[in-house]
């Protein structure tokens, strides 16, 4: 009886923290919302606050294992809350992920054409170097040469 009452306690703490774990992935839902609201203050409270929100890392924008960022049409990067190193290059069109994909080229290009969408590529998760597999939404912010993204990874465990 004991040993089925520890197997049964074992069986439940495992349960808890897949379902606690599957509860700090963001959802693709929350990633269009957020960019939405994330464009609503660059043009209710300008640029500067908006970089400033944006960029923290404690801020509203920063959720479960996602967060906005923002960027302009020249591929500057000018918020991100996670990598703000990227903040300090003159822009990210270098940049691939690791199967050479240039992801922040795709973002402008979706950014310049139709103005919000999806875009698949390899990034490394919050706190992790190892990349893995993320869709990010992208949102021209209305009536600015600017935009914004969120993405959330695709499968795998939050390790």
């Amino acid at each position: 009886m004991k040993k089925l009452m520890i197997t049964c306690s074992v069986f439940a703490i495992l349960c808890f923290s897949m379902v606690a774990g599957a509860q700090q992935a963001a959802t693709k839902e929350e990633c269009v919302i957020k960019c939405h609201e994330a464009a609503a203050l660059v043009n209710s409270k300008g640029l500067d606050e908006a970089i400033k929100e944006i960029s923290d890392p404690k801020g509203p924008f920063v959720w479960k294992d996602s967060y906005v960022f923002l960027m302009n049409m020249e591929g500057k990067m000018l918020a991100h809350p996670m990598q703000p190193e990227l903040t300090k290059l003159p822009h990210c069109l270098l940049i691939t992920d690791p199967t050479d994909k240039a992801l922040f080229v795709s973002f402008v290009n979706l950014a310049k054409t139709v103005g919000h969408g999806w875009v698949e590529y390899m990034w490394p998760r919050p706190g992790h170097k190892s990349p893995s597999k993320k869709i990010t939404y992208i949102y021209r912010v209305p009536g600015k040469d600017l935009f914004v993204g969120a993405g959330v990874y695709v499968g795998g465990m939050m390790y």
